[in-house]
């Protein structure tokens, strides 16, 4: 049977410590699907369009990761692709309160399990909405976003200009 995961999130932008989480993953994870999803209460920098984009380019290469946007439950999604699993990941004891809470509710719901991966130490600090302030305000965010993923956001903020 193939263990396949979903990996949710709005991905404003997709960073390092998403990217960390995933390569990971397929560690423990016949199947990937980054599921990037829109948040009505969120404004967003880049549309999600861009955004599926963006992190397919980064996982050209890695046939085992798909790139999907969903807009219904994460849960609902998960069933849909037939995931059995919700991967996340972990910076804070906050992080995990939050996200043990939207777990246990999800179990509930579906049977659907998820695992945590915690961030490794380097990646603590870097969160989309730090990174995204540094692109709304022109600064240098390549440290903290994949270079491929960098590269295509540093040519459309160019073609803007």
């Amino acid at each position: 049977m193939e263990r396949i995961a979903i990996f949710p999130g709005s991905f404003d932008p997709f960073t390092i410590g998403h990217e960390n989480i995933v390569r990971r993953g397929l560690k423990l994870f016949d199947k990937i699907i980054i599921a990037v999803g829109h948040n009505t209460s969120k404004g967003y920098f880049f549309s999600i369009d861009e955004r599926v984009e963006f992190i397919r380019a980064e996982f050209a290469d890695e046939p085992r990761v798909s790139v999907e946007k969903y807009e219904n439950l994460t849960v609902e999604f998960a069933q849909q692709k037939n995931a059995d699993f919700i991967l996340r990941g972990i910076r804070t004891a906050a992080d995990f309160e939050y996200e043990r809470a939207i777990a246990q509710v999800n179990r509930l719901m579906t049977c659907i399990d998820s695992v945590f991966l915690l961030t490794t130490p380097q990646h603590t600090p870097v969160n989309s909405s730090i990174v995204r302030d540094i692109l709304k305000h022109g600064g240098d965010a390549s440290k903290f976003i994949p270079a491929t993923i960098y590269r295509l956001i540093c040519e459309r903020q160019n073609k803007m200009a």
